[in-house]
């Protein structure tokens, strides 16, 4: 498992899991991930834009609440996306998303769960 993030995180000491701090920017840490990933590698986000990224590049991406984006669902994540912008910048309040529920919790554990059993 690789982290990548412009903040240093503290992980467990593992021989599976490495952090990458990468310098604060724009999409800086997404564009690391990008660059670093092979076709068929999982990347867990809840960035639409990375997401689409890895797709192109022939990877897997899952969001946090248990969702895969695919080449089938992308591009309505992409719009939809872009349209709350424009309201946002438009002035009107969308909120935001929903609190992460246990339910949510439970789809990405099932998600990764028969991902990583299929990868095996």
């Amino acid at each position: 498992m690789v982290l990548v993030a412009n903040q240093l995180l503290n992980t467990p000491p593992s021989p599976y899991i490495k952090a990458i701090q990468v310098p604060a920017g724009f999409d800086v840490a997404d564009n690391e991930i990008v660059r670093r990933m092979q076709a068929g590698d999982l990347v867990i986000t809840g960035d639409i834009p990375l997401a689409s990224d890895v797709l192109k590049k022939n990877g897997h991406a899952l969001n946090p609440r248990g969702s895969f984006y695919t080449s089938d669902n992308i591009r309505e994540y992409l719009s939809m996306r872009q349209f709350m912008d424009e309201l946002r910048s438009s002035g009107i309040e969308t909120g935001g998303p929903a609190a992460f529920s246990n339910a949510d919790r439970q789809a990405f554990a099932n998600q990764l769960d028969q991902f990583l059993t299929k990868s095996l």
